[in-house]
């Protein structure tokens, strides 16, 4: 028993001109807290990009698309990394806002709100959005776009509506673009909870017009009882998260999963719960690949991806390799 605990020695890290898939990996094999948790999910990442039968799900909330993270979730659907997105309305309030041209700004957390709010400049934890780059692109752009599609017909699911305005960007940074490129559903099971969703509030007043959310939901199911394994990509918790570990306890659980999260679980909230509480609901399963990280995304995640990439690149698959 005491030789079983005693396996694997920590091993000192040796830093200087190397990639970012030996910089995980020296952290690994450093045992140290944190690091060894985010080198385990970019091993966990690798595995599930690696396994062909398997519905790679990408959750998130909005607020990480209000900076250049949404590149590179952008980035991620263009290389092929994600089946199925779940997310939050803002998500398609600041993608569609940026992809109309809107521009957003490095601020201060520290900044004078009261100022803010007379300057007409919105804060975004340290992130300035001025109205102009926000609320007025998307009635600007939204209503011809939803006049469209209502004489096509009246009735849309929400992730038929994201593809459609999907296929009228033309950004190359904008996931939504990448999704509908790629075909890549996207769904938002909270729709009207922000700009996107209140302008079709707004356009529903004068128009005989429905989003049907319950077809949202039919799709999902239809995608999770599909026989092949899942694994999820989650950043930060909420219902983007949920929904993601609550349709797949139907399947037997999530058989990858990575989750980053900067909240405590010592208050029971979902966004704080760690992997392992997942198990006790038949969302992850018992013999899943899974880690909980703790700490910023927006760190994070750039760390991991550029491991996998270069991971990936210098270990193709074999489908890689038939098409070489």
């Amino acid at each position: 028993m005491r030789e079983d605990l005693l396996k694997t020695k920590v091993e000192e890290m040796k830093l200087g001109k190397i990639g970012f898939a030996e910089l995980l990996d020296q952290m690994k094999k450093s045992g140290g807290f944190g690091a060894k948790n985010l080198a385990d999910a970019a091993s966990i990442l690798e595995n599930m990009a690696k396994e062909k039968d398997c519905v790679k799900f990408l959750s998130f909330p909005a607020c990480v698309i209000a900076t250049g993270l949404r590149g590179a979730i952008a980035q991620m659907i263009e290389k092929g990394l994600v089946d199925i997105i779940i997310t939050t309305c803002g998500t398609l309030d600041h993608d569609l806002a940026r992809a109309w041209g809107g521009k957003y700004y490095h601020g201060s957390f520290e900044y004078d709100d009261e100022k803010l709010l007379g300057e007409e400049i919105n804060r975004l934890g340290n992130i300035f959005v001025p109205n102009e780059s926000y609320g007025l692109p998307l009635e600007k752009n939204m209503n011809p776009i939803l006049e469209e599609l209502y004489k096509e017909k009246k009735e849309w699911s929400g992730r038929e509506l994201i593809h459609e305005f999907g296929k009228r960007l033309n950004d190359e940074q904008s996931i939504v673009y990448q999704a509908a490129k790629k075909n890549i559903p996207i769904f938002v099971p909270g729709i009207t909870d922000g700009a996107f969703g209140t302008n079709l509030v707004w356009f529903a007043q004068d128009h005989d017009f429905r989003v049907n959310i319950l077809d949202d939901e039919k799709e999902i199911s239809n995608i999770i009882f599909s026989d092949k394994k899942s694994g999820a990509l989650m950043l930060g918790g909420g219902i983007s998260k949920h929904h993601t570990i609550w349709w797949n306890q139907f399947k037997g659980g999530l058989n990858y999963a990575v989750f980053i999260t900067t909240a405590t679980q010592y208050d029971g909230s979902l966004s704080g719960a760690r992997l392992k509480e997942a198990v006790s609901w038949g969302k992850i399963d018992t013999q899943a690949e899974y880690v909980t990280v703790d700490g910023d995304a927006t760190i994070l995640l750039p760390l991991l991806l550029s491991a996998l990439y270069e991971k990936l690149d210098s270990n193709p698959t074999q489908e890689d390799k038939q098409g070489q």
